[in-house]
């Protein structure tokens, strides 16, 4: 029997896993399912519908919860030759994953909806169904790699593909669902996954990968949160209170943004201006130089942790942005929240977002950004 790296152990009577695979209906995760038959694992394959009404999601190749993502989900298990499902996730998903992301702009925070999808959705709901159908593992297409400790338990490692690295958005995952994950594609750069889909007859071996957040049908999140927040009126002001312009709602705005900030005059210094605060309190929007999104210090709340708590203050780096670099760091976890000490300043990191910690490529944990220390007010 052929296998991966980080195949969990199978049951007692033998190596032989029934693998539930999450299929998008994109070209990874139908390699994904393929190489776990290949693997001569028991593989049925299952789409999510997020939607109640798919058409409300985004058409083409762009989104990842689509009809068309649907066909072509169901068109490559027939290719692999494995029973083929649609779970309906869509009220879940909703209260789970949009309810949450504007929730989290209403509060003048920026959230990370694909993190909260896999915490909530793809490694809690999913998982846990399959857990309860009998499957022992949940494989997807995640570019990340599992590796086995010889005296037990699992660690989550870095892709060996840099540019497709996923492991930032999975260190929400904790140890009990790290034991019941597969990621066939750790091991493997996005231009060999390509050719294999090619070579096994998969249809979506050349389709887009998908992009933006795929329940914003057009891609404007300025637009979609108005619709549901509505329209506020309120003040753009600089660091000493001075009125500058007005905006339609402060939750149009993150911290870091240049754009579209529509000021009326230039700043005396003829440099531009960053957002640097939103206050959803008094629904006003801090504006002010670059050099005032230095961020030397923050504090996260709700940590997961990708195995056992670490203990005391430690080095690590962290990342805190799904693509963003890592940044050395001093870290420690006290009374249920990760205070963080960066050595060099990092721009533009805003409330909601994520901040993750490696050790090397093991992935230690992950947690919710709460406050940050800017580069005039930090006392570290």
């Amino acid at each position: 029997m052929t296998d991966f790296p980080g195949a969990p152990s199978g049951p007692s009577t033998g190596s032989r896993l029934r693998v539930l695979a999450a299929m998008s209906g994109g070209v990874d995760s139908a390699v994904a399912a393929a190489r776990a038959a290949e693997a001569g694992h028991e593989v049925t394959g299952v789409h999510l519908a997020l939607s109640s009404n798919p058409q409300s999601f985004r058409t083409g190749a762009r989104g990842c919860c689509t009809l068309e993502d649907s066909r072509d989900a169901r068109r490559a298990a027939d290719v692999i030759g494995i029973p083929f499902y649609v779970w309906d996730l869509a009220e879940r998903f909703r209260e789970d994953v949009i309810d949450d992301f504007v929730a989290e702009y209403a509060a003048g925070r920026t959230p990370n909806p694909c993190l909260r999808c896999n915490e909530k959705i793809k490694f809690a709901a999913l998982l846990d169904k399959a857990v309860a159908l009998g499957f022992d593992a949940v494989c997807t297409g995640h570019y990340a790699r599992i590796v086995d400790l010889p005296g037990g338990g699992r660690e989550l490692h870095r892709a060996v593909d840099a540019a497709k690295d996923q492991s930032y958005v999975l260190g929400v995952l904790d140890a009990e669902q790290l034991a019941h994950s597969l990621f066939p594609l750790g091991d493997t750069t996005k231009e060999e996954i390509r050719v294999e889909a090619e070579r096994r007859g998969l249809a979506v071996a050349k389709k887009p990968d998908s992009h933006d957040i795929c329940f914003i049908a057009d891609g404007d999140t300025q637009k979609f949160l108005a619709q549901h927040l509505g329209t506020a009126a309120g003040d753009i002001v600089d660091a000493d209170g001075t009125k500058l312009g007005e905006h339609d709602g402060a939750y149009g705005f993150t911290i870091g943004q240049r754009k579209g900030l529509r000021i009326g005059r230039p700043a005396a210094d003829g440099k531009p201006r960053y957002v640097l605060d939103i206050s959803p309190v008094t629904n006003t929007v801090t504006v002010g130089p670059a050099e005032g999104l230095d961020v030397l210090g923050l504090t996260a709340i709700r940590p997961r942790w990708c195995g056992a708590a670490p203990v005391g203050e430690g080095r690590y780096t962290a990342q805190l942005r799904a693509h963003g670099e890592e940044v050395p760091v001093t870290a420690g976890a006290a009374g249920g929240e990760l205070l963080v000490r960066l050595d060099r300043p990092v721009r533009g990191i805003a409330p909601g977002q994520a901040v993750v910690l490696y050790d090397g490529t093991r992935v230690v944990g992950s947690a919710t950004i709460s406050a940050t220390e800017r580069r005039d007010t930090a006392k570290i």
